[in-house]
This record gives structure tokens, sequence and C-alpha cells, in this order.
């Protein structure tokens, strides 16, 4: 029996970072090349994939694009691609579960774990079924060795350790 697979719509999801600058402000940024695919009908008992491109971070600033892309963060030269696999999606409430899984970055792999809102599924005007999710969570970037940094004279850093990541995703039954 062949299993339900689910293939995200890059046109509508979304995959952003926010992280502190100077302490006291956050910058956002987005990776605009995802790839991403459910497999099976039941979400609680499917396995997520996701293969992002690292040379696609955008902040909507050259230069720290291009810092990012460096070998001090993401070193996309080497590493094209970060990954995340789950491992497991529990329930918590209603429409709300937790999603664990291995993050890989720059080749180091790490378990995370991420808030996730089911939005329910949907037919769009082309009768293709859609399912949407909200995921949100937080990771230390100095866990996946995206250690660069600044001292501040004030005594803190230009850049927080944590990391929040934020996403709107939007998947397509495949027949």
């Amino acid at each position: 029996m062949a299993t339900t697979k689910w293939v995200l719509d890059p046109t509508h999801s979304e995959l952003l970072f926010r992280v502190k600058h100077l302490m006291i402000t956050n910058v956002k940024g987005e990776f605009r090349k995802i790839s991403a695919e459910i497999d099976g009908e039941d979400f609680t008992k499917s396995r997520v994939k996701v293969t992002i491109d690292s040379s696609s971070v955008f902040t909507n600033n050259e230069d720290r694009d291009n810092h990012l892309k460096s070998g001090d963060f993401f070193d996309v030269e080497k590493h094209k691609e970060l990954t995340f696999e789950s491992t497991s999606l529990v329930k918590t409430d209603d429409d709300e579960f937790k999603l664990k899984g291995i993050l890989t970055i720059k080749g180091i792999s790490k378990e995370v774990v991420l808030d996730v809102e089911f939005g329910g599924t949907n037919k769009d005007p082309w009768g293709n079924e859609k399912a949407g999710f909200s995921l949100t969570g937080k990771i230390n970037r100095k866990d996946w060795g995206l250690n660069w940094n600044a001292v501040l004279e004030s005594g803190g850093v230009l850049v927080s350790d944590e990391v929040k990541i934020l996403a709107e995703v939007q998947f397509m039954k495949q027949n």
C-alpha cells in the first residue's frame, strides 16, 4: 500500500528567524529556498523531512547576508544545505503539537523541539488538498558552531546566542 505524501507549497510558505542585535532589537531573516515533505495521512505518525538551501539566507542587507554565508556562520561553500528530520510529533492540545527532530547545520546534528499549531486542511480552488501549520521554536546557535560575535563597549554582545524560529507552511497532498 502506497503511503500518502504531502509536499511543501513554497509559494505559500515561509521560514523566518529572529536574533537579538545590540541586545536591544530583533533582526529578522529568512531562507528563501526550502523544500519539505511529510509521508503519511496521520500527521502524528508521519515523518517530516526539510531541506534548506543555506545560500538562500536573506536579511534585506547584502553585507549581512554575505557575512551569514561566510565561514563565520553557515559556510555555504562547504555546507550547501541545512536539514531537519522529525523523530516524533506529539499532540499537546486540540490543534497543538510538539515536533521533535534532528536539525543539521554545518554538519552538526542536534535534537530540537518545535511548537506546532495545525491550521487544518482545505481544498484550493483547483481541487488540491492542502494542510497548514505554524511552527515556533528557539535554538542556541552556538550548538551548531555558529559562534561569531563581537563584544560591545557596554559589555554586551552584538548578536544573541538565542535564535527564534518562525515558520508558516502549507503542504499539498500528492495523488
